[in-house]
């Protein structure tokens, strides 16, 4: 990349992904600050409402949240989770997250390290909410 890259990014700067349910934005990525690690950013979930079913065959993920009353199912075990818990999802597991409350909720995640290559970077494993929704684009060649 020829042009210098922001390090700092404010959620409304990038665009929603709501392929697996909820608003996703991707803050930092290599495509946005030019990172090499891993990738993140924040979620919104309304009351109700869920990411569906997947898994990351290359990369952990880190959970925490910032408000809201949400349940993560991991490998089938559910998992309550309220505003200042953090939850690790590893490598492998299969995890859906739901808003359980009656007010939007709000999380930040990171994920790390990032796969070979963006499209095996998430399997999913039942319908997603937005199938004509691309996935998030976090590729540094953009």
């Amino acid at each position: 990349m020829t042009a210098e890259l922001p390090r700092r990014l404010n959620a409304a700067d990038v665009a929603a992904n709501r392929r697996r349910g909820g608003e996703l934005r991707v803050t930092l990525s290599p495509r946005t600050v030019g990172c090499t690690s891993g990738f993140g950013g924040v979620l919104h979930l309304a009351p109700g409402e869920v990411v569906t079913e997947h898994y990351h065959p290359y990369s952990e993920e880190f959970l925490h949240v910032v408000r809201g009353a949400l349940e993560m199912t991991m490998d089938g075990e559910p998992v309550a989770l309220a505003a200042g818990d953090s939850l690790f999802v590893p490598i492998g597991v299969r995890h859906r997250l739901v808003n359980v409350g009656d007010e939007p909720a709000t999380g930040v995640f990171h994920l790390s390290p990032l796969a070979p290559r963006p499209e095996l970077g998430h399997v999913d494993t039942e319908p997603v909410v937005a199938a004509a929704e691309p996935h998030p684009d976090v590729r540094a060649d953009r």
